[in-house]
């Protein structure tokens, strides 16, 4: 046996895995009754009495172990103490900062020469050698690249032709993007940046309304569209005179000339984004590069009442947000000119935006999906990332997936043992893909995301401690978790590398401090480490668009960003979000929800009493609790030919059905998101009331009691619902 494993040597390194995964943790006197061996001093006599057989094959055994043990993976070296990976700021009133950074100067930049986004794009035009930049592939195809010089001639031709359609090179100059990520809107990204001007993302779950209040607001004269429907959508607004200052419309996919003969009739020019290049081409204009203080985005954030609030972001914001990444993970993980990135998060989200920014900076890839996020691992296997920005759902969803296949007892019981032997090794500081459980359990899995990644980033919700601990070990690559909101460019918080435990969301970056104020209300204090989470920093936002109302919301005269969000200082120094100011949540796709919008107009549900709608930031989805009006559900529900008492009825499981297709209609008329829908309820036959403690005085919903009340019912409704 010993013979065949010594043929190769991978399959050397694997006996000695198996072998010292068994032996680490014994006794060595343990390890020889195992053997049954004698005790240490006899072994001279011992060894004397055995054949040359088994003296050579003992020697092979401990070939194999001397083998392990000269190559046995190291633990990556943490870059502070895990202990203590944040520091209270001197006489800031309980701000902390991070530890990484060695001084007390917040970061602002950490190149010299990559201090605004155009600045970025240059350096890796720079040290990237004119190398590949931005990737696209159709169906079964490999991925074609655009160099750093053609990305940045394209964006030069267009940012100039953009200049012949009377805009202008300055931050006054908004123009918008409603595109798909594809390499287009990077380039069209740029040539904003080029020439100074500022990039207003669109997107389609913003919904009409919000579009062209987004249009009016930021005074938008172009947009830039990727596909036909897009500008017809576009100018249905302008045929309605909702939209007055909208003159041109470029298009980056081919278009019909009726198009162009409807935007005519409109007063808009309809022309291809290939036209615009070629004019900018023939009418070169010299670059006017931004100032780091100088606007570069706005980046409109869905709102979950009113419309939606446009966060004005400066190049030196973005900058200095991936700066502190950039310093967090400088000695573990640094960006690498072969790096790849896949790219299917919305670029009209900062949390893409930021990481794609580290990638250009380094001279690195990005490679765009196809467009669907079904063919996303198809993509993935022929681009072979090595960087992965993910959200919880979809790691929700390979975790599920995984566990799917292993269908049987003893599949499962054997994917858990491998997973807790490669997660005792998380623990301790090792992540690698080349164990023993890689060979055996885990390398398809890490197969299906191209096999190369080296690090996951996953933000925009909070991640499920469970999943979390299992990707790391499955995947076997180094897994961070951020925390923060497009107020504060994108994240806050970061996991420092090395700190692979989960249920928190790291420590400050070094490019700003945080602080816990008390909220009174909810019974939240400072002095039990509790508190509102506060930001400061130049990664924080200047302000809402035109909106100087909701601006003294969000920041204090003392430039606090005040986030609504509710953490908890733990022992490590480390943050953990623990509750909602406001009663808004997150679902795990990243989607705000406003609860009480959705129960005022499920209210009018003609059967409904009361209804609690409840939503879970590890979740995709809502659940409902409903309770039905006692006088009008039995008459409501005979004319569907449901017959029995108000206590029967509510066991009724098709008329809990109807009752919920019921709620969904409403909700559809209203306008509510799919997102904003329930996909499950629970029948209470009880009235909420002041006396069983679910309503307060005024009667309102008691929320945090609710949520307890129903804990039962919430969570048999999310596992019957998934």
């Amino acid at each position: 046996m010993l013979t065949f494993f010594l043929v190769s040597g991978g399959s050397l390194w694997l006996l000695a895995e198996f072998i010292l995964s068994i032996l680490e943790k014994m006794q060595t006197q343990e390890i020889l009754r195992m053997l049954r061996l004698p005790e240490l001093g006899d072994l001279g006599q011992f060894f004397r009495s055995l054949s040359a057989t088994t003296l050579v094959s003992m020697g092979a055994l401990a070939a194999i172990l001397a083998y392990w043990f000269t190559h046995r993976p190291k633990a990556l070296q943490p870059p502070c103490d895990l202990l203590m990976q944040s520091e209270e700021v001197e006489d800031s009133g309980g701000a902390r900062r991070s530890v990484i950074g060695g001084g007390p100067q917040l970061l602002t930049h950490y190149y010299d020469d990559a201090q605004t986004m155009y600045q970025v794009f240059r350096r890796g035009l720079s040290i990237s050698g004119n190398g590949p930049c931005l990737g696209s592939r159709r169906p079964k195809q490999p991925y074609q690249w655009l160099s750093y010089q053609e990305v940045a001639d394209r964006a030069e031709f267009l940012g100039s032709g953009l200049l012949q359609h009377n805009c202008k090179a300055s931050t006054d100059q908004f123009v918008g993007v409603f595109a798909q990520n594809r390499p287009e809107w990077i380039i069209a990204e740029l040539a904003c940046y080029t020439y100074s001007m500022v990039v207003v993302p669109l997107y389609d779950t913003l919904g009409p309304g919000s579009i062209r209040y987004i249009i009016n607001t930021a005074d938008i004269s172009t947009v830039i569209v990727d596909k036909p429907r897009k500008a017809v959508l576009l100018l249905e607004h302008v045929q309605r005179k909702e939209t007055p200052g909208l003159k041109l419309i470029i298009l980056m996919e081919p278009f019909e000339d009726s198009l162009k003969e409807k935007g005519q009739e409109c007063g808009v020019v309809i022309k291809s984004m290939q036209a615009v290049e070629d004019c900018g081409r023939e009418n070169h204009h010299a670059p006017v590069p931004p100032q780091p203080d100088d606007l570069s985005i706005v980046c409109f954030t869905s709102g979950t009442t009113g419309n939606p609030k446009g966060a004005m972001l400066t190049h030196g914001n973005v900058v200095a947000d991936f700066s502190g990444f950039l310093k967090v993970t400088e000695k573990v993980i640094f960006p690498r000119q072969d790096d790849v990135l896949i790219s299917f998060l919305p670029l009209a989200h900062m949390f893409e935006r930021v990481i794609q920014s580290v990638v250009y900076c380094h001279g690195g890839r990005v490679g765009f999906f196809q467009g669907d996020i079904r063919l996303l691992s198809d993509d993935m296997k022929a681009l072979c990332p090595t960087i992965f920005p993910v959200v919880p759902r979809l790691l929700n969803r390979m975790y599920d997936k995984i566990f799917s296949q292993a269908d049987t007892p003893l599949k499962r019981w054997l994917l858990e043992f491998a997973a807790k032997r490669k997660q005792a090794e998380v623990r301790s500081g090792i992540i690698r893909n080349d164990s023993i459980w890689d060979e055996l359990f885990f390398n398809k899995i890490q197969a299906s995301l191209g096999g190369c990644v080296r690090m996951i980033v996953t933000g925009a919700a909070p991640a499920s401690p469970t999943v979390l601990g299992f990707l790391r070990a499955a995947l076997g690559c180094q897994v961070y978790e951020g925390y923060g909101q497009t107020e504060c460019t994108a994240g806050c918080t970061f996991t420092t590398p090395g700190d692979w435990t989960s249920g928190h969301v790291g420590a400050p970056l070094p490019c700003n401090h945080i602080k816990l104020i008390d909220v009174e209300e909810l019974n939240y204090w400072t002095f039990k480490g509790e508190g509102e989470i506060c930001v400061r920093g130049p990664n924080v936002f200047k302000g809402y668009l035109k909106d100087e109302d909701r601006t003294k919301e969000a920041l204090d005269s003392d430039g606090w960003l005040h986030t609504g969000d509710i953490g908890k200082w733990l022992p490590a120094g480390t943050l953990k979000v623990i509750d909602r100011k406001k009663h808004i949540f997150k679902l795990a796709q990243g989607e705000y929800v406003a609860p009480e919008k959705i129960e005022n107009l499920y209210i009018r549900s003609e059967p409904v009493a009361q209804i609690y709608v409840h939503g879970d930031s590890l979740k995709a989805f809502l659940v409902g609790i409903v309770v039905p009006d006692p006088e009008v559900m039995p008459y409501w529900a005979q004319k569907r030919g449901f017959e029995g008492t108000y206590a029967e009825l509510c066991t009724n499981q098709e008329l809990k059905k109807a009752i919920l297709e019921d709620l969904v209609r409403l909700g559809k008329e209203s306008g509510l998101h799919s997102f904003e829908q329930v996909k499950a309820i629970h029948i209470h036959s009880e009235m909420f009331s002041v006396q069983n403690g679910l309503l307060t005085p005024t009667l309102k919903a008691k929320r945090t009691e609710l949520r307890e009340y129903f804990k039962k019912q919430i969570e048999e409704l999310y596992s019957i619902s998934v």
